[in-house]
């Protein structure tokens, strides 16, 4: 099981986010940020999608990646600067 999830905060101030889903060396389930909707890879992830679907894991997912992943983002990125504003 492998999954990614990141974000990219944009000059203009807008927030791209991802998220990515695997098992087993292929991918599974991805949920795409701009239409808040879960893309399956294969059929097999179709049971998946209709239980976070159910479960409204989309209104979760979107929060982190809009609010607290750029959080963090800007946290660690000030952490890197002071120390390389220290050496």
């Amino acid at each position: 099981l492998l999954r990614v999830t990141g974000c990219d905060l944009l000059s203009d101030g807008s927030v791209r986010g991802s998220y990515r889903s695997g098992y087993n060396g292929q991918d599974f389930i991805s949920f795409d940020l701009g239409s808040r909707r879960f893309v399956t890879a294969n059929s097999a992830s179709e049971v998946t999608r209709r239980y976070w679907e159910h479960e409204n894991y989309a209104k979760s997912l979107t929060n982190t990646l809009e609010h607290e992943c750029p959080e963090w983002l800007q946290k660690y990125v000030g952490y890197g600067q002071k120390e390389l504003d220290h050496k």
